[in-house]
C-alpha cells in the first residue's frame, strides 16, 4: 500500500519513511503543503500523513483542498496537544490525529487501523484469484489451502499484481509501487524477486499464476490453457 508524507522537517520525514518502508509501505514524500497536495490529488495513495505547521500552505489547507476532490484518509500530525486543535483536525475531515513526539509503534497501529478501516467492507478485501488467497489485513497467502511464508516486500509485489490481476505492469511500475525507487535498466531488482515470489507461490502447481510479458513486465492472471 502507498503512503504520502508531508512533513517538512527532513528528519522526521526521513524516519517515517523508513520505518514504514521497513514495514512493508511504498512512501513518498512532500516537504511543503503546495507539493503534498498536488501529488495526493494527481496519485493513488492508500494514507495521507499530514503535518499541521508546513510551509507555504499549511496542513489545513491541504486537508481543506483534499477533500474537496478526493476522500483519502487522512492522519494528522501536530505539536499542539490542545483539544481545540484535534477538534479542528477531525471536524475539517481528517480520520485521526496524533501528537508529536509520539512512539513509532502507536503511529503504526493507528495506520493499519486507518487502513483496515477504509477497506471495511470492501469486496476485494480478501483477494482470491486461481486458488490463491491473500489477506492485507491480516498479513496472510494461501494456495489451495496451503499458507505462504512472504517477507514484506514479497507480500506487497503480490499484493500489486493481484490487485491488478489481468493488466501488465512494468518493471517502473512495480519498482516505483513496492520498493519506491525509479527504475533503473541496469537494476534486475524487479525480475530477481519476481522470480523469488514464483518459487514460492506457482513452482509447486501445475497451473501458473505470474507471467512474464517479454519487453514489458509481469502479468498476474489465470489461464485457460494452463
Amino acid at each position: 500500500m502507498r503512503i504520502l508524507i508531508v512533513e517538512d522537517e527532513a528528519k522526521t520525514a526521513g524516519y517515517l519513511k523508513q520505518g514504514l518502508s521497513e514495514s512493508g509501505y511504498a512512501v513518498d514524500i512532500a516537504v511543503d503543503g503546495i507539493d503534498g497536495l498536488h501529488k495526493a490529488l494527481e496519485d493513488d495513495f492508500d494514507l495521507v500523513i499530514l503535518d499541521v505547521m508546513l510551509p507555504v500552505l499549511d496542513g489545513w489547507g491541504v486537508l481543506d483542498g483534499l477533500r474537496r476532490r478526493k476522500q483519502t484518509p487522512v492522519l494528522m500530525l501536530t505539536a499542539r496537544s490542545r483539544v481545540d486543535d484535534r477538534v479542528r483536525g477531525l471536524e475539517s475531515g481528517a480520520d485521526d490525529y496524533l501528537v508529536k513526539p509520539f512512539a513509532f509503534a502507536e503511529l503504526l497501529a493507528r495506520i493499519r487501523l486507518l487502513l483496515k478501516r477504509n477497506h471495511k467492507g470492501n469486496p476485494s478485501e480478501v483477494l482470491g484469484i486461481g486458488g490463491l488467497e491473500l489477506d492485507p489485513v491480516k498479513h496472510r497467502a494461501y494456495r489451495d489451502g496451503r499458507k505462504i511464508e512472504l517477507t514484506s516486500r514479497e507480500f506487497a509485489l503480490l499484493h500489486l499484481l493481484m490487485r491488478r490481476n489481468g493488466e501488465v505492469l512494468t518493471r517502473t511500475l512495480i519498482a516505483s509501487n513496492v520498493w519506491d525507487v525509479n527504475f533503473d535498466t541496469d537494476t534486475n531488482i524487479v525480475d530477481v524477486a519476481i522470480r523469488r515470489l514464483r518459487a514460492k507461490v506457482d513452482d509447486d502447481y501445475p497451473a501458473k499464476l505470474i507471467h512474464t510479458v517479454r519487453g514489458v513486465g509481469y502479468v498476474f492472471e489465470v489461464r485457460e490453457d494452463e
